[in-house]
């Protein structure tokens, strides 16, 4: 049986670690993604916060989180305690590679040092 918690984990690690100056970190109990060892861009949760979602929450631009859970509520949610700052989650049973990394590079570049953003081509991103 393939255990659902460890694959999605292992989609974001592959896609967070693609970027320069990525740790990771038990924050909360649950992994969590830092650019340049100090802000968080991805916060991974396995449902612990009783809504049984498979999830990560990720900032992203204002405005976007009210058109992302309007546009795709099965996809995108508000996640407690960090969705009053703009920050959108992800149901990862619900969205394909190709977004997920667009989202966590996005997330990425809101928070990374500039140093970091400048070892990044503007359009990898």
């Amino acid at each position: 049986m393939i255990d659902r918690n460890k694959t999605h984990l292992e989609r974001v690690r592959k896609i967070c670690f693609e970027l320069p100056g990525t740790e990771e970190r038990l924050s909360h109990g649950e992994p969590t993604f830092f650019a340049g060892g100090k802000r968080v861009f991805v916060s991974y949760t396995d449902g612990r916060y009783g809504d049984g979602r498979v999830a990560v929450w990720l900032p992203a631009p204002e405005g976007m989180q009210e058109m992302l859970v309007a546009s795709e509520p099965e996809v995108f949610f508000r996640p407690p305690y960090v969705g009053h700052r703009g920050w959108i989650g992800a149901v990862l049973d619900n969205i394909s590679d190709v977004d997920l990394r667009f989202y966590i590079r996005n997330g990425w570049r809101l928070v990374a040092p500039r140093k970091l953003q400048a070892l990044v081509d503007e359009e990898e991103i």
